[in-house]
């Protein structure tokens, strides 16, 4: 039988998703308030949900938007559109997007450091990059052990400025995004010290780690696991860490990507200064796609349904508490009463 309790967050979800699908993104439509595609499924989220806010279509054009980075000097928003193998920027200002840069190796991640310097995850040049501040690029990663990365995929930086990253391969097992070739080593998680440069490898267990983010106090690292899209065993889920220093321990799973059965996956994933976990989700449709939104305890508690695939997101503005979504060919944002934990 089924509960009340659990029939209502379901009936609001599925009419947020016919919504969603018969929704003007365009701005010519306003949408009504309270804004329908940001659904409460647990009243711990509802604190987290602004009354008179809409879900903004920023921009589209994109073949696959990845890996949005907001740098609070600038007030701007970066980018990638992989397959077109180039960055854009959107500035707070006047909503003015442009392309930002363009060969940039097939970028997917971005991120900024404690000094304001923007670090890229290369699919096509398979490496770690960093754009200094007079323009030039500096390589961080590109080899393990003598062998070729696979192609970085997301990257964040820690509190003593090192740089962790994964490493799934996905730009090279198609030219789409990136250049095709024969992966090397084992996928995994890695981590750049700031002080002597050294990569050291910190986790292989995850069949394909893709998404990666900081707990708000750095003591756990959470990491997406996206293997199933090649690997039959590899489960839908998103994994926790202990960091331990320099060091993971006690990974175990958080949540399930497929808590129905569905074939969905997370990919970039981030944390709000209270400790929930806001995950880019997508691959099953309609009422699915957009973003989950997982307490700390591991309960679902709330979602932003979006009429693409989300592939990540990051918050931003003055204030951190508007939430950007690149969502397959587009860039979304929405605020919250969430504020972002971490620098980019």
């Amino acid at each position: 039988m089924i509960s009340r309790r659990s029939f209502l967050p379901a009936l609001a979800a599925a009419s947020a998703a016919a919504q969603t699908a018969n929704r003007d993104y365009s701005g010519r439509t306003p949408t009504r308030y309270p804004e329908p595609d940001v659904v409460v499924l647990d009243k711990r989220f509802a604190r987290y949900k602004i009354g008179n806010t809409p879900i903004q279509r920023l921009h589209t054009g994109a073949l696959w938007a990845e890996g949005p980075a907001w740098n609070g000097v600038g007030r701007y928003l970066v980018w990638s559109d992989i397959p077109n193998d180039r960055q854009f920027r959107w500035l707070e200002e006047d909503g003015h997007v442009s392309v930002f840069r363009k060969p940039v190796g097939n970028t997917n991640g971005n991120t900024f450091d404690y000094e304001g310097r923007q670090i890229c995850c290369e699919h096509g040049n398979r490496r770690v990059s960093r754009y200094e501040h007079n323009g030039k690029v500096t390589i961080l990663a590109d080899k393990y052990n003598g062998k070729p990365l696979n192609a970085p995929n997301d990257v964040v930086v820690a509190p003593d400025g090192a740089i962790w990253f994964t490493d799934p391969g996905y730009g090279s097992l198609m030219e789409y995004e990136g250049n095709k070739g024969k992966l090397e080593i084992k996928e995994a998680v890695y981590r750049i010290d700031a002080k002597t440069g050294a990569m050291t490898m910190v986790t292989d267990e995850i069949f394909k780690p893709n998404g990666l983010c900081f707990s708000p106090d750095y003591k756990k690292l959470y990491v997406a696991d996206t293997g199933a899209t090649h690997y039959d065993n590899a489960p839908r889920i998103v994994k926790v860490f202990d960091v331990d220093g320099t060091k993971l321990k006690g990974g175990k799973q958080f949540v399930s990507m497929s808590p129905k059965g569905e074939p969905g996956l997370a990919d970039g994933i981030r944390c709000d200064t209270d400790g929930n976990l806001w995950i880019a989700a997508g691959w099953v449709g309609a009422g699915y796609d957009g973003v989950h939104i997982i307490a700390p305890d591991g309960q679902r508690i709330g979602q932003i349904l979006l009429p693409e695939i989300c592939g990540n997101l990051c918050f931003g503005g003055a204030k951190r508490n508007r939430l950007f979504m690149a969502g397959s060919q587009s860039l979304y944002s929405v605020y919250t009463e969430a504020i972002g934990a971490g620098i980019a």
